[in-house]
């Protein structure tokens, strides 16, 4: 009776141990700042563009920011060919600041639809941004809204 606790116990033991040698080669791989995703163009190839940006204002120091960017990245994949994604990192350059202060950015992660075509911006809440359905139901609001004032 012991030799099969002994056994049943060293098997469980090398199956906990081979599970957290996975989890810790699988967070080896995995970005460590937001700025390890490159998803979509740059702000200013998306201002010369007629399709509205989804742009993401991020710092790399941020989890937030981290913790966002599977999102962002699906969302490109789903809606690449309504919107432009931008990824800007508000510390990498004077320009970067300089367009987060002009935008009035006061948190990390910040999303918004700039739409360069008709001089608009919408800011997306954390509470719609953090939630897939709700952001979806927002990105389509928005890309029907345009196709009417495309029509005009």
């Amino acid at each position: 009776m012991k030799k099969k606790l002994f056994i049943t116990l060293g098997i469980l033991i090398t199956l906990i141990c081979a599970s957290v040698a996975g989890i810790a080669v699988t967070n080896m791989n995995a970005p460590k700042h937001p700025s390890d995703y490159h998803i979509g163009i740059s702000y200013d190839e998306a201002l010369k563009s007629e399709k509205p940006m989804l742009a993401v204002f991020y710092v790399d120091w941020c989890g937030y920011c981290l913790k966002f960017m599977p999102k962002f990245s699906l969302l490109s994949k789903i809606y690449g060919n309504k919107y432009n994604f931008v990824m800007i990192n508000v510390e990498r350059s004077k320009e970067n600041r300089k367009l987060a202060e002009n935008i009035g950015i006061g948190g990390f992660p910040t999303v918004y639809i700039l739409d360069p075509k008709y001089d608009n911006r919408v800011l997306l809440a954390n509470s719609i941004y953090q939630d897939l359905g709700k952001f979806r139901v927002e990105l389509d609001r928005y890309s029907r809204i345009r196709s009417l004032l495309d029509k005009k």
